[in-house]
């Protein structure tokens, strides 16, 4: 089969709107009050009824005429003849001619039925007006407005049994790949687990829609035309997931052809060129890159609009810590992470790799870096679009440096972010005020002590401290079933040795180096050098999988995978940070966490650590 045509570059916000506004998609429909709860409106809701539609007693007691207990007090009290009250129940009406009700507990019966009150009653007391809570004919609830539990109570205390709201389109979901599976009891040597048209389900949630998922089509063109045209007939709106781009098994624009046509192949932005906007029978029909990340913008994107024309995304003005290259042919789509620090936002560029579903989970926004920009600076003020609420961001401590698995662990109990770029960069970050705290594992060759003496030196003059943090052991990894039985650098050099580097500034590539120098090696002259991991369970997993055959990580993540450990070294790993911020309520929450019990019992399940006075603080002089 030939490829497919030439794929388009046209840009991407200006051709995606003018798309969706081919297409109405805000029906409507009636619903049950008692069913509306997290739909939408689609015109004001007004009451049928007041609630209460009587004048009820508030209390429980009797039922009294107010100007018949003026005067009440404890040297005179007030008598009432059984004529001149009603004993009265919570609910029950005001009946005439009483304007009044007295709490039971305020009542002391007297012989012959008579009642005694020595405080005087008030007109209308503990008595619930006609439409105190709903006046017959008020709004409700005005259009546009998602139905919450309280506002369900709200109408059917109004009369309102039936309402119009947004109806909800549904949108046909159908997944492509010959090497996908549904589950991961089927995985084995090129399969991958389908989950994108799952994350499309929820996302059509999020935008008041249903979605309908199809089986997935395996690399079969004729078969991936009949699920459309069955899709076609069933759902309002049709993705097709992966097949978009121009290889020999992307049948997703044939398809779109067979029944109907195409207004854009080819967007230019990044991650999601291959988008392609198509229609058929009227419907909008999208083609949407399989790559996870490229997947998840593009629905978003294409999908709100269809659905939310107009629609403003929450944004945040923010600090650019790192320069973001892009190029001038698209737009492009940078994940961050945010930190409030120093009573600004900053944003932290995140892993770019369109396969990368964890960068989008770990973002807390996105960065649109317009076409005609080869890139911005650091030190920018750029706008993000938020994927986290702004609070939740705002009590998140922000850390920058290092990676240990230690972290992950106290995510679990403590609010943080951590950005994995190694020692050194860890500490920049935070001498230009973009973290809250810099792990780091660096050892001083002179002294022979660790971290110290490269704070003083990287960080300078100004106020910092170091908080304790754990001991571990760095060695190299190697897979069970290696036949090889331990590896030292000097075996770096060997034909049939490849190594799973970590990337620059990190407190292990750092100690590789220190033991490569001693050896009198040249990095350049170890296969695999060149090629860089952020964090220790990256650099395994490249060992577990056969990609490289060793890497040089701690313990604990060879332990995780399953892999052989040979020891090296063992070192340090603490945090530095500045010393005014020991006093912020994030960093005081942190070290508690460090000292927490559960956390020495998580790390003695990891195994090779030591957690001898963790939690401390040391000031630098």
């Amino acid at each position: 089969m030939e490829n497919n045509r030439y794929i388009e570059n046209r840009a991407a916000e200006q051709t995606i709107s003018a798309y969706a506004a081919r297409f109405s998609l805000n029906g409507e429909e009636t619903v049950e009050t008692v069913r509306a709860h997290g739909r939408v409106t689609a015109a004001p809701c007004y009451a049928r009824v007041s609630d209460p539609c009587y004048h009820a007693a508030a209390m429980d007691g009797i039922m009294v005429c107010a100007a018949d207990t003026a005067g009440a007090s404890e040297t005179t009290p007030v008598t009432l003849e059984r004529a001149q009250y009603e004993p009265v129940n919570t609910g029950d009406p005001l009946r005439e001619p009483f304007d009044s009700v007295v709490m039971i507990e305020d009542v002391t019966e007297a012989e012959n039925r008579r009642v005694r009150l020595i405080v005087p009653a008030y007109p209308w007391q503990h008595v619930r007006a006609v439409g105190e809570s709903v006046v017959s004919g008020e709004m409700i609830l005005p259009s546009a407005h998602r139905i919450r539990p309280i506002d369900v109570g709200a109408l059917l205390a109004g009369g309102v049994e039936t309402l119009r709201v947004r109806r909800r389109p549904v949108i046909g979901i159908i997944p492509t790949g010959h090497e996908l599976v549904e589950h991961a009891d089927e995985l084995r040597q090129g399969r991958l687990v389908e989950y994108n048209s799952h994350v499309f389900a929820a996302l059509a949630a999020e935008y008041d829609a249903d979605a309908k998922r199809y089986p997935i089509v395996r690399g079969d063109g004729a078969a991936l035309s009949r699920a459309l045209s069955q899709a076609l007939d069933e759902c309002d709106i049709v993705v097709v997931n992966a097949g978009s781009s121009a290889g020999t098994r992307d049948f997703t624009r044939q398809a779109i052809e067979t029944v109907g046509h195409i207004h854009a192949h080819g967007l230019a932005i990044r991650p999601g060129k291959p988008t392609i906007l198509g229609e058929a029978r009227g419907k909008p029909v999208l083609g949407i890159p399989g790559y996870p990340v490229a997947a998840y913008f593009m629905f978003q994107k294409c999908v709100r609009a269809l659905l939310r024309p107009g629609e403003r995304e929450q944004t945040v003005r923010a600090r650019l810590v790192r320069r973001v290259v892009s190029a001038l042919r698209h737009e492009e789509l940078v994940r961050v992470s945010l930190g409030w620090i120093g009573g600004e936002w900053l944003a932290a560029p995140l892993d770019r790799g369109a396969a990368s579903i964890m960068s989008v989970v770990r973002a807390d926004g996105v960065l649109t870096v317009p076409q005609q920009l080869e890139g911005i600076e650091a030190g920018a003020a750029v706008t993000v679009t938020l994927t986290e609420p702004l609070e939740t961001l705002r009590r998140t401590l922000q850390i920058i440096g290092s990676h240990d698995l230690m972290l992950d662990e106290l995510r679990e109990h403590v609010p943080l972010k951590s950005v994995h770029v190694g020692s050194m960069n860890g500490l920049l970050a935070l001498k230009n005020g973009q973290c809250h705290l810099a792990p780091i594992h660096v050892l001083d060759e002179d002294t022979g002590r660790y971290n110290e003496a490269l704070v003083r030196a990287v960080l300078g003059s100004g106020d910092y401290s170091i908080i304790r943090g754990v001991g571990r052991v760095q060695g190299f990894y190697l897979r069970p079933d290696d036949p090889l039985e331990t590896v030292c650098f000097a075996d770096l050099t060997r034909a049939d040795i490849s190594l799973a580097n970590r990337q620059r500034g990190a407190g292990t590539r750092l100690l590789l180096d220190y033991h490569l120098r001693l050896e009198g090696i040249d990095g350049q002259a170890v296969a695999g050098y060149r090629r860089e991991w952020n964090t220790h369970m990256a650099v395994a997993s490249a060992v577990q999988s056969g990609l490289c055959r060793t890497g040089l990580g701690v313990y604990s993540a060879a332990k995780a995978l399953g892999l052989r450990f040979v020891p090296v070294a063992e070192e340090q790993y603490d945090f530095a940070v500045r010393t005014d911020d020991l006093a912020d309520e994030r960093v005081k929450h942190f070290i508690e966490g460090l000292q927490a019990e559960w956390l020495r019992r998580r790390l003695d399940a990891l195994g090779g650590y030591t957690a001898q006075q963790i939690g401390s603080v040391r000031r630098l002089p």
